[in-house]
């Protein structure tokens, strides 16, 4: 890798004068391209300012080496590598981070970097374009980003900026995001193929394309010109689908602390749905991770039966049961977690046996989470329809006709990693193999109709982990958030 070196040794205390933070540095201009230099005078890294965590600076936060939690800058350096084998000679893939997202007005969301942006970078920060090509046996890495602007930073708070591209994050060449437009009409004019899931119409990149003198005509398809245009989806999945020791131990992290969480959930009394995410939010932070993963379910009662139910805005009744899908991330990788468990803290026996019901048949399909078995996620869902099939038939359910897909309408698990649904498009139809996180989460929901028992209607139960196939045993990754029977009624005991 032409650019590992160096940079991937930059984890000294001491980083380049030329960031252009200093009043002495010399200031990156527009238009003006960084390439990495071996001739730079030092100062303490901890005194600069960067748009995300460095070790320097936040040494609570990341181990030396690490660009981002728990991974490595040579992990990072490695994935662009992969990617870049799988380009023909010459190939180029564009990659763009995400926009700041606007609520009303000024007022923003949380910032959430695009998910295969950051697998490539580990770069943090809006307005952001990565170029990743092979040539000759290796790769090259260029990063466009937001200057340094000491009038915007004291608004919006620091940027890295174009130096930091080169010597924090190892890229070969950067330069101002402005001038995105000119940078790659030379780069791809030097292309043989260019792999992007941009779209010329409307995409991360259509803002850096707009004409000066027509301001909605959009030139990504101009510059493109009659160059070949393949996706990239495909290929970053293939990569992406199989985690490295560093992502499931990252995922492990994410997992125990939510798993905690909803342990210490269990344990108490609540009066209302918004109590409960209100206390699993601060949870998992507490616990240590960055946030949560995605809007909770918090459901008490028939509320449970509305799958994406994210309201938790009812009250919860003693004799209900409450269903709770929520998870935290860490260091970008996600948890995915389900619980379902009575507001009184101790089941009636309906509730009981169609909770064993469950739980039955998903310990059944976690213990098929392993390469060595060869099973696909279509065909544990297979096995899951038929196990819930048959312990509903054994409780009075008439199980002929629709019923289970009325009574189980969703698929049993997908892929999780950086996003709660991981890998978009990626199969699951292939057999499971070593490295892949899923989720296992069968569910039954019951309505207030007379074709069902009356013992079991307006029950919604889902029991859901986090699961990393591996060869001969599966590893869970949530196990901390109990789910026996015996263990849940036992905390309110």
């Amino acid at each position: 890798m032409r650019h590992g070196l160096r940079s991937l040794k930059w984890r000294s205390r001491c980083i380049t004068q030329k960031l252009g933070l200093l009043p002495s540095a010399p200031q990156v201009l527009r238009g003006e391209r960084v390439r990495q230099s071996r001739g730079y005078a030092s100062v303490s890294a901890a005194d600069l300012h960067f748009g995300q965590p460095v070790y320097e600076t936040h040494p609570h936060l990341l181990k030396p080496g690490e660009l981002t939690p728990g991974i490595t800058a040579l992990e990072y350096a490695q994935r662009r590598s992969k990617l870049a084998s799988k380009l023909p000679a010459n190939g180029v893939a564009l990659i763009a981070a995400s926009d700041i997202k606007y609520r009303s007005g000024a007022v923003f969301y949380d910032f959430h970097q695009d998910s295969d942006f950051f697998y490539l970078t580990g770069f943090n920060e809006p307005e952001a374009v990565a170029v990743i090509g092979k040539a000759d046996h290796d790769h090259t890495f260029q990063l466009y980003v937001r200057p340094k602007d000491p009038k915007a930073e004291q608004w919006e708070g620091s940027r890295s900026g174009a130096q930091a591209a080169v010597d924090v994050f190892n890229a070969d060449e950067s330069g101002d995001i402005k001038d995105i437009e000119k940078q790659l009409s030379r780069i791809v004019s030097d292309a043989s193929e260019v792999f992007t899931d941009a779209s010329p119409s409307a995409s991360a990149f259509s803002r850096f394309f707009a004409s000066k003198s027509s301001p909605n005509v959009h030139c990504l398809a101009k510059i493109l010109g009659q160059k070949p245009v393949k996706p990239l989806r495909g290929v970053l999945n293939e990569i992406r689908n199989i985690k490295s020791d560093a992502e499931i131990a990252n995922m492990r992290k994410a997992g125990q602390a939510s798993g905690r969480a909803f342990t210490e959930a269990m344990r108490q009394g609540w009066a209302t749905e918004k109590e409960v995410a209100a206390f699993l939010e601060y949870m998992f932070k507490r616990n240590g991770c960055d946030t949560s993963a995605y809007v909770p379910v918090v459901a008490g009662g028939e509320n449970a039966l509305q799958i994406h139910y994210v309201r938790n805005d009812h009250t919860l009744r003693a004799n209900d049961l409450i269903l709770v899908d929520a998870g935290g991330e860490y260091g970008n990788y996600i948890t995915d977690i389900t619980r379902t468990w009575p507001v009184s803290g101790t089941f009636t026996a309906p509730q009981k046996d169609l909770y064993n019901a469950i739980l039955a048949t998903q310990r059944t399909c976690i213990a098929l989470c392993r390469a060595s078995a060869s099973n696909s996620l279509d065909k544990i869902h297979q096995i899951a329809e038929t196990s819930l099939k048959d312990s509903l038939s054994q409780l009075s359910f008439d199980m002929s006709g629709n019923a289970l897909e009325i009574l189980f309408p969703h698929h049993l698990g997908h892929y999780i990693g950086l996003d709660v649904h991981d890998t978009p498009g990626q199969s699951r139809k292939t057999p499971l193999q070593t490295g892949q996180c899923v989720t296992i989460e069968p569910g039954i929901y019951v309505p207030n109709t007379n074709r069902w028992p009356a013992p079991f209607r307006n029950m919604g139960i889902r029991i859901e982990d986090s699961v990393c196939v591996q060869e001969e045993h599966p590893l869970v990754l949530t196990t901390e958030a109990v789910k026996e029977v015996d263990d849940i009624e036992a905390l309110r005991a």
